[in-house]
């Protein structure tokens, strides 16, 4: 398993945890996921969590993961979503907009991280529109799956 970002103090803090854990034989690799310094055909898997959306690139990020995974290889992306749930999806964008931030002020004392994480999320693509970006990467049998009404979003395809 290898496990990469492009902050090296992320990494750092992956590195303590899996310690921590007891969970041995990981690899860590500073890496920019709009140009991977692996070979072609790598993986077997790629998976990648509440990060996708910070990339600058997106379609590249994609093209990136084809690119490293095997035939047969299966690429899967857990990100937020929009909700789809009518009364409640109401409900949480404002929640989403006017509590989160300030919860990030009184716990984490950084107000304007988490109102980033909001308007990240706020800009987006819908399930759809991701999903539709999945394909054009070159993955075929695309699934965007909601969680949570769409709050969340389990996008995966294949490598075939």
């Amino acid at each position: 398993v290898t496990v990469a970002d492009i902050n090296p103090a992320m990494l750092d803090v992956g590195k303590e945890r899996a310690a921590k854990r007891g969970i041995p034989n990981l690899e860590w690799s500073e890496q920019n996921a709009e140009t991977l310094s692996f070979e072609n055909t790598r993986f077997d898997a790629y998976t990648i969590a509440f990060g996708i959306r910070n990339v600058t690139d997106i379609p590249a990020a994609l093209r990136e993961a084809y690119r490293v995974l095997a035939f047969g290889g299966r690429f899967f992306c857990l990100e937020f979503s929009r909700c789809e749930w009518p009364v409640f999806a109401d409900v949480y964008d404002s929640y989403s907009m006017n509590v989160v931030p300030k919860i990030g002020k009184a716990v984490a004392r950084d107000e304007e991280a988490y109102q980033y994480l909001v308007e990240s999320i706020r800009r987006f693509p819908d399930m759809g529109a991701f999903k539709a970006m999945i394909e054009d990467a070159g993955f075929a049998r695309v699934s965007a799956r909601p969680i949570l009404g769409g709050v969340v979003a389990m996008h995966s395809g294949w490598k075939i």
